[in-house]
């Protein structure tokens, strides 16, 4: 029988590794050993598998629906039930081919001028698909107390512009297979050889036209180079070509009368893209969006083509998700509170909402201890800090309010048409947003999204249902594990706040200084030495971005100082014991290297390296361990030890 201490199955350590070198594999290295990566699946570890294991619950609960005689239209239960159930008719789809689609065909062929393709994509947009550029509606980063719209650059098919501009051998490898994807999803769509060869170098063409005028990664994380609020009456002069009033009016913005431009250049640059390009080119480039929108709604043929490139391209992924899973992921975003709302009846107990506002008290005094002792910071900006962490909001579970779905048509036999209904009722409902007041009880995840988030406008901390679960969080389970897992997931939320980007943010969400200079440039010069550590890390060929990945790694190591610290209140009210030989200073770590835990593929790797602003799964362990004075003490770490820093080379801010 194999013995496991704290939740925790002691086969998943690997111990001839010494958490003094790699506490990430000293923990999970047998783990990984036995656990190789589904095919199905581009990367497998503690976020994938507890998500897989909450999918497994969602379609329990669909699988009840579906056997239900009578269904009320309109009602929770008809909605989920009839969108899934469109989604796995494959024989339906299949017979559809690209029917869904012929009536958007027909607008694509008909436009004759400039403004017929403006009208064309102003519809696109409303249904969600960013061609040429989109349209969001968020909180004023400078006035939260109201709602603005905020255009940002669009229009490409891969995940980032350097993909189409780089001469690196990954981005060369993705751009190739890009190439392919495009023109097979037209010779899918029934062009000849030739004639999809033509096409897909007209979307080439257009997409790296738009990329090499788009604002660059690294850029687009700093706030202030994203917001420069404009009136529609400016922005008309900075895009002369777009006449944007008729294209507010096409997309429920007729009353708007300003915005903020994320990216002028970008703007300012399409003009000259568009008079430039013919209109037959445009209708190419439409006509490839929508289809590649639109594919995993298709049949079965598109739906493979889509993931040859998305999935097995990008990803290394060698083969799809199971049909059930692929639609669940559907129905979970187009309707997920619906969704959510009997999912927390069945698998989320109020004692684990109330375990769980215990910790989060913890971590909030901890780190109001932590902010009163900082060295390097002054009074003045300390009030401030230590005002915005006592507004900080905290929503732990489910919405207050739930949202409505009044008015959607949902239909048992027309999948991409429930698509397409389920986008413009989103977008509808964005767009009211910019006439009425800020709603607070609002979420962006649902209750069973595995995941949580902190929301610099709003300064709220976000952790749905079903991240509350093992290994992240056992109710009754051993508090070493929990504090570092959830615990420190909790701290990362909290530091977000105090990052290099939440950090310019004030106590009621508003991009606004409440720095000293002197505590600023400190505070920058803390984050510089982490912006070299992770410099200095590779993975699969590629050298990680210290500055892309900087915000998340200041949160890494916010969440596990801060974690440490509300851990050692939960042992002052209830003791501590040494188990199996492990210390709970050591057990905490332990948890702290579970949340990370993860095989993933090259492709996998080298994608998040090139486009995701979080560190690789190792560095997120080893890195914020490294720095930690608490992790040195708990495992004797010396000069000499592979994750020794120098005292002065240790990153130390929050």
């Amino acid at each position: 029988m194999v013995k496991k201490i704290w939740e925790f199955d002691v086969r998943d350590m690997d111990t001839s590794v010494r958490p003094q070198d790699d506490l990430f594999h000293y923990t999970n290295g047998g783990w990984q050993k036995r656990n190789p990566i589904p095919k199905n699946e581009s990367r497998w570890g503690t976020f994938t598998i507890l998500r897989y294991e909450t999918d497994k619950k969602v379609r329990n609960i669909i699988e009840e629906l579906l056997t239900l005689k009578r269904a009320a239209l309109g009602s929770p239960e008809q909605m989920i039930r009839d969108l899934f159930r469109s989604g796995i008719d494959m024989k339906s789809r299949n017979r559809l081919a690209l029917a869904p689609l012929a009536p958007w065909f027909e607008k694509i062929t008909a436009i004759k001028s400039t403004r017929n393709l403006q009208d064309v994509i102003a519809c696109f947009h409303r249904m969600g698909i960013g061609v040429l550029f989109n349209a969001e509606v968020d909180q004023d980063a400078k006035n939260t107390k109201r709602y603005l719209l905020y255009f940002v650059q669009d229009g490409l098919g891969m995940p980032d512009r350097d993909y189409y501009l780089d001469k690196d051998t990954e981005s060369i490898r993705v751009r190739n297979a890009y190439r392919e994807h495009v023109l097979s999803l037209f010779r899918l769509a029934g062009y000849k050889p030739q004639e999809a060869k033509k096409a897909r170098d007209t979307v080439m063409h257009i997409e790296t036209s738009l990329a090499r005028v788009s604002m660059n990664k690294v850029d687009r994380r700093e706030i202030q180079k994203i917001y420069h609020k404009f009136t529609i009456a400016k922005l008309q002069k900075l895009s002369p070509v777009i006449e944007w009033k008729r294209y507010l009016a096409r997309t429920e913005g007729a009353k708007v009368r300003e915005c903020v431009v994320m990216q002028p250049d970008f703007f300012k640059a399409l003009g000259n893209i568009i008079t430039k390009t013919s209109l037959d080119d445009w209708k190419t480039y439409v006509k490839f969006h929508l289809i590649n929108e639109f594919a995993d709604a298709l049949s079965s043929r598109f739906v493979q083509q889509s993931f040859n490139f998305y999935g097995k391209a990008l990803l290394g992924t060698p083969s799809m998700k199971p049909l059930w899973r692929r639609v669940l992921g559907v129905v979970n975003h187009g309707l997920g509170e619906l969704v959510g709302r009997i999912y927390v009846k069945k698998h989320f107990p109020p004692e684990a909402k109330r375990a769980m506002k215990i910790m989060v008290d913890d971590l909030f005094e901890a780190y109001r201890t932590r902010i009163n002792n900082l060295d390097w910071m002054g009074p003045a900006t300390k009030k401030k800090a230590l005002r915005k962490l006592s507004t900080m909001a905290r929503k732990i579970g489910y919405p207050d309010t739930w949202k409505s779905f009044k008015g959607l048509v949902i239909r048992p036999d027309d999948y991409a048409g429930n698509l397409e209904r389920i986008a413009v009722f989103l977008h509808k409902r964005a767009m009211r947003k910019l006439s009425g007041p800020i709603d607070r009880n609002e979420w962006h995840m649902c209750p069973h999204t595995v995941n949580a988030y902190f929301s610099p406008t709003m300064n709220e901390i976000v952790f749905p249902a079903a991240i509350l679960q093992p290994p992240f969080f056992t109710l009754g389970g051993d508090q070493a594990i929990n504090y570092g897992g959830i615990g420190a997931v909790i701290g990362h939320e909290i530091t977000h706040g105090f990052d290099d980007e939440g950090s310019k943010f004030d106590h009621e969400g508003n991009f606004k200084s409440w720095w000293t200079p002197k505590d600023r440039k400190r505070f920058e010069a803390k984050s510089k030495v982490l912006v070299q550590q992770f410099n200095t890390y590779k993975i699969a060929g590629l050298a990680v971005n210290g500055q892309l990945t900087l915000g998340e790694n200041i949160a890494d190591l916010g969440g596990a100082s801060i974690s440490y610290d509300a851990y050692q209140r939960e042992r002052a009210r209830s003791g501590s014991k040494v188990i199996n030989g492990f210390t709970p200073e050591q057990r905490f770590f332990l948890g702290f290297a579970l949340f990370e835990r993860e095989n993933s593929r090259p492709e996998c790797m080298r994608t998040q390296v090139l486009t995701d602003p979080h560190a690789p799964h190792v560095f997120r362990i080893n890195g914020p361990a490294s720095n930690v004075q608490s992790y040195y003490e708990a495992f004797g770490v010396k000069r000499g030890d592979k994750l020794y820093r120098e005292p002065k080379k240790r990153a130390r801010i929050w």
